[in-house]
């Protein structure tokens, strides 16, 4: 899971030199969904969605929707380097969103670890903030904030509910969402090989077949231990676009990223036993 998710920010970065953000989303959601939607259809997990729709549409908009969107645009004026590590920082508004909700208490170590994250992030940033987008910041801020609402409103309204039923309507939905963009701002020639190659990947390995993988590992796993790919897949993103796109990583990044990463541990962890929470599973 750490490498399938790992792989998006690379492969959108590739897909966007020639395919719209809009158009991208649509094909990506639009191929996963014939895998996906079967399956859920197999399953029997598509019905018992459907009485819930109004909630499923809202987390749709703000899982899917918005942010696979808002992802892409940014990944046209950031490296996806960058975009990986501070998709990083989602945690960090998870343990916000918390505390704002009254559903976990902030004691003072969780307060330490948001204090710490925060700095990392002003460190993945601001050490190199001239060769920084800010839109393209403004962007991946709003998916930060989104992968870490999505996650929330699954645990709180839609636990009950088949995971794969909730997912494959999700993406049904985003791409209808997107059908009329995609027709309007469809390629007049077909995309470079690299395109197609990262597009299909996108849409059959870090969509259809990473979301059946970690429903499987959460089954397996648990939800908590679940969510250690959150930590990982950012590494493994930055890794693929130092080695692959020749990105700049600089010492910020490097600083930044362990801030980050201690800062999550520390304001995501427990202060006492409870019941496990449904992962943020930063789904790119």
């Amino acid at each position: 899971m750490c490498v399938i998710w790992g792989m998006p920010y690379l492969l959108i970065r590739v897909a966007v030199r020639e395919l719209t953000p809009g158009t991208l989303v649509f094909v990506r959601c639009a191929i996963a969904c014939l895998i996906l939607v079967p399956l859920a259809l197999g399953r029997n997990e598509l019905r018992p969605v459907l009485p819930r729709w109004r909630m499923v549409l809202l987390f749709a908009a703000i899982e899917v929707t918005l942010p696979w969107l808002l992802l892409s645009s940014a990944e046209r004026r950031v490296s996806s380097s960058l975009a990986a590590l501070l998709i990083a920082a989602t945690p960090l508004v998870a343990a916000a969103l918390a505390t704002a909700t009254a559903s976990e208490h902030f004691d003072s170590r969780r307060l330490a670890g948001f204090a710490i994250g925060i700095v990392g992030v002003g460190a993945i940033v601001g050490l190199d903030l001239e060769h920084t987008s800010v839109v393209g910041l403004l962007e991946l801020a709003v998916v930060a904030v989104c992968y870490a609402v999505g996650p929330f409103l699954l645990g709180r309204y839609l636990a009950d509910l088949p995971s794969m039923g909730v997912i494959a309507t999700s993406l049904a939905v985003t791409a209808l969402v997107y059908a009329p963009v995609a027709a309007v701002e469809w390629p007049s020639s077909v995309p470079r090989s690299s395109v197609l190659a990262s597009v299909v990947t996108l849409a059959l390995v870090c969509t259809a077949l990473g979301f059946v993988i970690f429903f499987a590992l959460i089954a397996e796993a648990g939800p908590v231990r679940a969510t250690v790919i959150t930590y990982v897949n950012p590494a493994v993103a930055a890794a693929l676009g130092v080695t692959v796109l020749n990105e700049r990583f600089t010492a910020g990044m490097a600083i930044g990223f362990v801030l980050v990463l201690a800062g999550s541990v520390l304001a995501t962890r427990a202060s006492a036993p409870a019941a496990a929470q449904e992962p943020s599973s930063a789904a790119t």
